[in-house]
């Protein structure tokens, strides 16, 4: 749905699924789409998932209920044994089977984990890849021990807020001059 999450999906060696429809909004969150687009999205993802083994469902909106993206017939066009893991069970699910808390197996075999605070499941593993990405951060600032600030490294650019007496970011430089954006 949104451009960005290509990268982040195929970086965990997963498969980028697109469905023809770009519903990028702000704040790092998907728009929601107009009926068109949501048809085409659901034609498109009712024909692709006839093949999946796996599937794992991740769409939220903050303060709402998850949006509903693979329906009951969705899942009976699945094969016996395909596995979907909601992850957005606490919110609903995004599958119409989800039970959160609970895996339901459809009377096709497709097995439906609604999976509930995931973090909480695996605080160890949650903890090292916290530590690893902090210490990853930390390795991009740092040249032979000492600091040294990429500036035209997003990420650096983008997570700092002041260097030097300056504010750095701009949406915190609107926040403390009091300017609307």
């Amino acid at each position: 749905m949104r451009p960005e999450t290509r990268e982040q999906i195929e970086s965990l060696g997963a498969k980028f699924v697109d469905l023809g429809v770009s519903a990028a909004g702000s704040g790092g969150y998907a728009r929601e789409l107009t009926a068109e687009e949501r048809e085409r999205q659901q034609q498109a993802l009712a024909e692709h998932l006839k093949g999946i083994d796996v599937i794992v469902t991740t769409a939220a909106v903050p303060g709402r209920q998850a949006p509903r993206i693979i329906s009951a017939a969705m899942v009976a066009g699945m094969k016996p044994g395909a596995v979907i893991v909601d992850i957005a069970a606490e919110t609903g699910g995004n599958c119409e089977l989800t039970e959160a808390g609970r895996t339901v197996v459809s009377p096709n075999g497709v097995s439906v984990i609604g999976t509930v605070n995931l973090p909480a499941s695996a605080p160890i593993h949650a903890s090292e890849m916290y530590a690893r990405n902090l210490y990853n951060f930390l390795e991009l600032s740092l040249a032979d021990g000492a600091l040294s600030l990429d500036w035209n490294d997003e990420l650096i650019a983008k997570t700092c807020l002041t260097h030097e007496g300056r504010i750095q970011h701009e949406p915190t430089r609107q926040l403390v001059e009091g300017v609307t954006p």
